[in-house]
């Protein structure tokens, strides 16, 4: 099995080349992805991968979904019965889950994302890496926002995944979320 650092390696030819000519359409979205017991050392590795990018000359915006799903909810509108309602029944893990689920796929969270390609679409050298995906558990997956947003990535994405590589285009999301092939994007790692 490849290395992080090989799979890194590897991202950022595919980057630099493009995809195949036989593609169809191309959305420029890399995935690098790698095992849930990576997580640890992919966060430690973030800085020097950042680095290597922009000394290879591209101009990198993170995307943080971790810090995007705790932005939206401290600010929802409904913040303040999410917290009555916890406090009466602080066990009930299942409603809590499905209310912070809604307010995240009502399309809070693929509009951060959104405004973020467009405002770096036309720069040069622009590149999102988007980080963290983990806290999209166990609310969504990162397929649904990608496939809301394709025709918007005009500048190469990167995501970090951490989860399983089934065939060519399926992945498992933390391993343990059923299969899901929707994906259009190219994958490395896994």
């Amino acid at each position: 099995m490849p290395s992080l650092t090989a799979n890194f390696d590897e991202l950022l030819t595919r980057i630099r080349h493009g995809r195949s000519l036989g593609s169809a359409s191309f959305e420029p979205i890399y995935y690098l992805i790698f095992s849930p017991k990576e997580i640890l050392e992919v966060k430690r590795r973030l800085p020097a991968w950042t680095a290597r990018l922009h000394q290879d000359g591209w101009d990198v915006h993170r995307f943080s979904v971790a810090v995007a799903v705790e932005e939206i909810l401290q600010t929802a509108k409904l913040r303040q019965i999410w917290l009555t309602a916890d406090r009466k029944a602080p066990q009930n893990w299942e409603k809590t889950n499905k209310s912070l689920a809604n307010a995240l796929t009502q399309g809070a969270l693929q509009g951060r994302l959104e405004t973020l390609l467009e405002s770096v679409n036309g720069r040069h050298q622009a590149l999102v890496l988007v980080t963290d995906l983990e806290a999209l558990h166990p609310y969504m997956r990162i397929g649904a926002i990608e496939s809301q947003l394709y025709g918007k990535f005009n500048v190469p994405t990167i995501i970090l995944y951490p989860g399983e590589r089934v065939g060519k285009s399926g992945l498992k999301f933390l391993g343990f979320y059923p299969q899901d092939g929707n994906y259009r994007s190219v994958h490395v790692g896994g």
